[in-house]
């Protein structure tokens, strides 16, 4: 369907000669009509009269039907992208009015016909956007066949949340924009930042990831950027360092925030500059590595606090995507379930095929401070404990189970039990040590020097106690 909105009716009959048998045509002859106008299928293009634009900038009738123009042609162009955001708009205007008209089109008119208008010129412009919708129609084809069925199921959300961010990571993935990830540990952005780099076009060079938390701070530079043989002591041969092993293909430089101020110094001129040099090197190297960085902190609050540099945050932060914890996706709980269940399905063969209505509703109840992580983590030990086709509550920690969490409704379970005091008293100390270190572990990012400090135990106690307990410091990185 075309809309045709121009005062001149010889140009309206005119436009409708030479269109007749080639598109539905609909028209008006002043922007009242058009304003009113409530049309009973989509429209591909609208050839509206410069003149209306103006009119149509207050978007009410009043103001359209005023004798004179009552806004800009830029404001009439938003609210007729409003009433037709489909639309495709050519804007028609006498030879005269061609300055402002470039200008309309500058600002996203499609393009423009000038009075009188010639058969040929209109039946042109049309073409030319058909071509141009039946090429975006391809690109949203190829959009919507982004992700490759071997990562779709890693991808299911019903998250509008969620969705915003793999509607920006596709469209982030094909360029060399610098990525910056931001979210809770455990929310998935090491799967994140491979799903980008599997699906940019430096796919077939290498993905190299770096936790920066995990590299003592004297040996940063070394393992960034490398080191010739006698740098320093111990330093016996070459070492090639991440940038140069990672050029032409994606680096992922994860918790960037733990970097000291003399590491971000240097990680800022590689950024800047795109070259850097071995430690005890001279000569010049130049990296072609696209870089993803992943932070669990606020960078913005470190910046404040003086602990990240400002000039190193806003050269990260160039394409930010911010993934939202599973506390605010649990509708995306059953999804993750189920394909966390196909994964382990395919590995170890036994078949479990879903979870029972009453697991998932107490999986909903949680908070996961471990987010995805800790979800993937408790569902694999359960299919592991599981002898039947659906996991169940049994499957799971205490915390999970209904009884959970009332002291009243624990002793009574714990009673029916036929423990004796002395058994029970010791069950609720094991739970309560439990549910301790899954604190602490939780504050401290699994790291298990802190989390052994925090509690005021040796890290081979605290070992000793996360084996007992099924407690893995990965569930809470």
């Amino acid at each position: 369907m075309l809309l045709i909105a121009t005062p001149r009716r010889d140009e309206l009959e005119s436009l409708r000669t030479a269109l007749t048998g080639q598109w539905r045509i609909v028209s008006c002859t002043n922007p009242g009509e058009l304003v009113a106008m409530n049309l009973a299928g989509p429209c591909f293009a609208v050839l509206v009269d410069a003149e209306f634009l103006h009119r149509l900038a207050g978007e009410n009738d009043a103001a359209a039907e005023a004798s004179e123009p009552c806004g800009s042609s830029e404001a009439g162009l938003h609210a007729l992208w409003k009433r037709f955001p489909n639309a495709s708009v050519v804007i028609m205007a006498g030879s005269g009015d061609m300055r402002e008209v470039v200008a309309t089109v500058k600002k996203g008119a499609d393009n423009y016909l000038t009075y009188p208008i010639h058969p040929d010129e209109v039946r042109y412009v049309l073409e030319s956007l058909e071509a141009a919708d039946r090429m975006e129609g391809e690109l949203s084809y190829l959009r919507d066949s982004f992700w490759g069925e071997d990562v779709k199921r890693l991808t299911r959300t019903e998250s509008p949340a969620m969705r915003e961010v793999l509607a920006k990571a596709k469209a982030a993935a094909p360029t060399s924009a610098l990525i910056l990830l931001t979210g809770e540990s455990g929310t998935g952005k090491s799967a994140l930042a491979k799903l980008i780099h599997t699906h940019s076009m430096r796919k077939d060079k290498p993905f190299v990831a770096v936790h920066c938390g995990a590299i003592p701070e004297t040996l940063v530079e070394s393992e960034l950027f490398g080191h010739e043989k006698g740098a320093f002591t111990g330093a016996v041969r070459r070492k090639l360092g991440k940038f140069e092993i990672a050029h032409g293909g994606t680096i992922f430089l994860d918790e960037v925030g733990t970097l000291s101020m003399a590491a971000q110094v240097k990680l800022l001129q590689v950024l800047q500059e795109k070259t850097f040099h071995r430690v005890g090197g001279e000569t010049d190297i130049h990296t072609d590595a696209r870089v993803i960085a992943a932070a669990n902190q606020d960078l913005k609050a470190m910046v404040r606090e003086g602990r990240f540099r400002e000039d190193l945050y806003y050269r990260l932060n160039v394409f930010p995507l911010e993934i939202p914890p599973l506390r605010e996706r649990k509708e995306d709980i059953p999804l993750l379930v189920s394909g966390f269940l196909e994964r382990l399905s395919g590995e170890y063969g036994k078949g479990v095929y879903g979870a029972t209505p009453e697991t998932l509703d107490a999986l909903a109840q949680y908070d996961w401070p471990g987010n995805v992580r800790e979800l993937e983590n408790l569902v694999e030990r359960a299919y592991i404990l599981s002898g039947s086709r659906m996991l169940t509550l049994e499957h799971f920690p205490a915390e999970f189970h209904p009884a959970h969490g009332s002291y009243a409704s624990q002793a009574q379970r714990i009673a029916g039990t036929g423990m004796t005091l002395a058994e029970a008293r010791e069950h609720a100390k094991d739970a309560l040590e439990k549910q301790y270190l899954h604190d602490v572990l939780t504050l401290h990012h699994g790291r298990i020097n802190k989390t052994a400090a925090h509690a005021g135990i040796t890290t081979r106690q605290l070992n000793k106690l996360m084996t007992r307990h099924g407690l893995d410091k990965n569930a809470f990185k």
